[in-house]
């Protein structure tokens, strides 16, 4: 499979996608950030920066909208939707990203993406409260359109 390609001076180029067919396209990914019991409890009672959650799911949806503009040749998407989720969970918060578009080119950075600066954001917020945070598990989990058709990550 070829990821770049050189032009006829050895430079890299962006994968064309020029001859390929829009078709509808859509991702899901998932990560999960693990915090202390404390920080689980200050989340609920409010913390000092303000609404973690709320805020987490505002910057995962700025950051699949920039996509193209943070990774290195990956093309810009013409987004139809993109949602992010927060969920708490025993030991953490668990973050999921849907993006979808019609295009030429699948939109998994888009969802990746959003799950990451999600993280992120929520780490940034916290972090006066828990520097031990852990990142882990940023996955795709689905995908389906184009070429390659539908993917399920195995659970």
């Amino acid at each position: 499979m070829q990821l770049t390609h050189l032009d006829h001076n050895g430079q890299v180029n962006m994968v064309s996608v020029e001859d390929k067919s829009s078709t509808k396209r859509y991702a899901i990914a998932e990560g999960k950030i693990l915090v202390k019991p404390d920080v689980l409890a200050l989340l609920k009672e409010g913390a000092p920066k303000g609404n973690v959650i709320a805020t987490a799911k505002i910057a995962g949806i700025m950051g699949a909208k920039k996509t193209s503009e943070l990774i290195p040749l990956c093309h810009n998407l013409n987004l139809d939707k993109v949602s992010v989720d927060v969920e708490e969970i025993t030991d953490g918060l668990h973050v999921t990203s849907y993006a979808s578009c019609e295009g030429k080119t699948g939109v998994e950075m888009e969802a990746l993406t959003a799950v990451s600066i999600a993280l992120l954001t929520i780490y940034d917020m916290l972090k006066a409260a828990d520097k031990s945070m852990t990142i882990e598990y940023v996955r795709l989990t689905e995908k389906d359109g184009g070429k390659s058709g539908k993917y399920v990550r195995e659970k």
